[in-house]
């Protein structure tokens, strides 16, 4: 991981520190307890990658809808950000997701966002934020998430074979997020249904929809291929359609918009 870029080892860093503020307050055991006492209830997982695979079934557009307030690279993108309010709009839009950034620091995300997201619609909802600490899994779950993020280029082969795992075992899905052919080859060993490549360079920052188109025949075509980035017109969508990728995860262009579900709705429809 020696060239893990600077922004992403900064953010790491902050995780590593997050997780040792965390755990003394709220330990591992008092997270499992939760999880324990919330079956049979409202914060079953809902089936994220399986409502994935259904809009794709009815031959639809598979859409993770972000809500993200601020974005490092960006700053702030909505104001005021009401996560109930952006959920019920998404739903009536038709995506088949949430994403929920829960990262303060660098996208001033919170974990109350995504629980209030959640109650307010049906929708699977995935834990956006840097994972590297099996309490945050636990702690993911604990809040009602439904998938959690793991990116390759922030973790060893071990540490997201464990994270994985432990994962799949609470119920959730995972999406592995890639960069490029070599973390794709890490990847996808670990079997996972969802694969996300992420066409923003990390290093650079610059975004180009053939970081999708490159490494579609490196993956078996039992996933379910999410393209990230760069979505923002429907020309966009119709040249992934085109390359049999029917999986998005958009934020910014529905972010900046009044009404982010009718913004969804003219994308894709």
């Amino acid at each position: 991981m020696s060239d893990t870029p600077t922004i992403l080892k900064k953010i790491l860093a902050r995780k590593a520190q997050e997780v040792a503020e965390r755990e003394p307050k709220v330990s591992t055991s008092d997270l499992k307890a939760k999880i324990a006492d919330q079956q049979g209830s409202a914060f079953d997982p809902r089936g994220f990658a399986a409502n994935m695979a259904k809009a794709i079934s009815k031959g639809r557009s598979a859409v993770i809808a972000e809500a993200k307030k601020a974005s490092p690279s960006k700053g702030l993108l909505r104001e005021p950000f009401i996560p109930a309010e952006i959920a019920r709009s998404y739903e009536s839009g038709g995506a088949s997701c949430l994403s929920v950034l829960t990262d303060k620091d660098f996208f001033q995300g919170s974990e109350s966002y995504l629980v209030e997201a959640r109650a307010a619609c049906s929708l699977p909802v995935i834990r956006k934020d840097f994972i590297i600490d099996p309490y945050q899994v636990y702690e993911a779950r604990a809040m009602g998430a439904d998938c959690i993020l793991l990116i390759v280029s922030a973790l060893e082969d071990q540490q997201m074979a464990d994270l994985n795992g432990l994962a799949c075992e609470l119920g959730m899905d995972v999406l592995i997020e890639v960069h490029g052919a070599d973390e794709l080859e890490r990847a996808l060993p670990l079997g996972n249904r969802l694969v996300g490549i992420n066409n923003r360079n990390l290093h650079t920052f610059e975004v180009t929809l053939n970081n999708t188109f490159d490494l579609l025949n490196m993956i078996p075509e039992d996933r379910i291929v999410v393209t990230e980035s760069g979505i923002h017109c429907r020309e966009d969508v119709q040249a992934m359609r085109e390359h049999n990728v029917h999986s998005f995860l958009v934020g910014e262009a529905f972010m900046r918009a009044s009404d982010p579900g009718q913004k969804l709705k003219e994308l894709f429809e």
